[in-house]
């Protein structure tokens, strides 16, 4: 980390030390604390990576590139909250959040202040549905991009399943329990049955019920929409009870750092998606990707993570967005990212124009036995990657969103 700061404060410097006033700044909402913190110090790493290689190329439009950071403790109205002092310093971007609530609530902000929001951990449907608006663009997956790569893997390989749903009871969880019950027949609530556990942080007693009741259903199938620590205590509780033995658990958004905290032995088999995986680079024969997966290493010794991936690669698109069009003006960059198709860390992706939804491939994926795991040098190569679906084929399409979006047909 020493080394990265380092790098930025001589990359940013240039040549004259006046050019650190005539900066070019950007913002970072991100949870430093509560639940979804873990997740927050991966954004802020592949964000501080991506500055650190954007102001080693001279920067944009000439000046350094300067990251501005705020806390938001995954409550939306703190980061609603931060983009009103992003903006007061002069920021021209910002992005970030750990749940949709977060990024819903900043990004109207952000529109409010005329400055482009990117999301990042952002799930919902609503995010570039009903809420989505053009000035709000989702680098992370829809939960019916998830949803759809999950119930084409479990349609062909455990079919006429029987489910229980443990979800957090927010726009997220919300999203991905119905796109999920579509996704995989699973709609009849009498037979696949659900426990919907409070937002913010869950009571062990709470977890234990829905876990207890999850097992008196004979389900095959246990699905915990969950993040974070939310996650990590569940899972916990799901290994000690032995319920792994007889049911398939499926978290529809896996991330490394809950794997990293929850541990192997806990997490092993489980199944769930991601967007992008530390060894998907080399498999695909991308130097791009494998260049960035080798700095990380070199500056963290560890593999990096899906969420550090996402934040590195706005801050690289925004600032590609900005060089093709040699501007910082808001409206004129909207116009540079519609339907822009590129390749940095992994095949083709696209920011779609008419829902601002990042298009790209979803993985389906299961945690790797701890043996496995342990085998490896840093002890972090998670997942194996079980099936994989096309952007376009996961992403909504244009009839679905306008059906979403109600009388409202374009973004405003």
């Amino acid at each position: 980390m020493h080394r990265l700061l380092t790098g930025l404060l001589l990359a940013g410097l240039f040549t004259l030390p006046a050019y650190a006033a005539d900066s070019v700044k950007i913002g970072l909402n991100y949870p430093r604390t509560g639940n979804y913190k873990d997740e927050g110090l991966e954004l802020r790493r592949g964000a501080l990576l991506a500055v650190d290689a954007i102001n080693r190329e001279g920067g944009v439009l000439g000046r350094p590139l300067e990251l501005l950071s705020e806390n938001t403790a995954s409550r939306a109205e703190q980061a609603r909250a931060n983009v009103d002092r992003f903006a007061s310093q002069g920021a021209r971007m910002v992005f970030g959040g750990a749940t949709s609530e977060e990024a819903i609530a900043a990004g109207q902000r952000a529109r409010e202040r005329g400055l482009l929001y990117f999301a990042t951990l952002s799930y919902a449907n609503e995010v570039t549905g009903q809420a989505g608006h053009r000035y709000l663009f989702r680098e992370s997956n829809s939960a019916l991009m998830s949803a759809r790569v999950l119930g084409e893997y479990l349609s062909w390989h455990m079919p006429r399943r029987s489910y229980h749903y443990v979800i957090l009871d927010d726009a997220w969880g919300r999203s991905m329990e119905s796109a999920l019950r579509q996704a995989t027949g699973s709609t009849d609530r009498a037979r696949h049955g659900r426990t919907a556990l409070p937002t913010g942080l869950v009571r062990r007693d709470q977890y234990r019920d829905a876990l207890l009741k999850a097992a008196k259903s004979e389900a095959d199938v246990l699905v915990l929409v969950l993040l974070g620590e939310n996650l990590q205590r569940s899972m916990r509780l799901v290994h000690n009870m032995g319920l792994k033995q007889r049911m398939q658990v499926i978290v529809p958004n896996l991330t490394k750092s809950v794997v990293q905290q929850a541990g192997p032995l806990v997490m092993e088999d489980v199944i769930g998606t991601e967007a992008w995986t530390w060894d998907l680079p080399k498999q695909d024969n991308n130097p791009q990707g494998q260049a960035f997966v080798e700095r990380y290493i070199a500056e963290y010794q560890e593999y990096p993570g899906s969420t550090t991936a996402s934040a590195y690669s706005i801050v690289r698109q925004w600032a590609d967005a900005v060089r093709r069009s040699n501007s910082l003006d808001s409206e004129t960059l909207i116009k540079a990212l519609e339907d822009h198709s590129y390749s940095l860390l992994k095949d083709p992706q696209q920011w779609r124009a008419f829902d601002h939804q990042n298009v790209q491939s979803i993985l389906a994926v299961r945690v790797r036995s701890r043996s496995d795991v342990m085998a490896d040098p840093f002890k972090q190569d998670y997942f194996e990657i079980i099936h994989r679906m096309a952007g376009d084929q996961a992403a909504p399409s244009l009839d679905d969103w306008q059906q979403e979006r109600g009388e409202s047909l374009t973004l405003q």
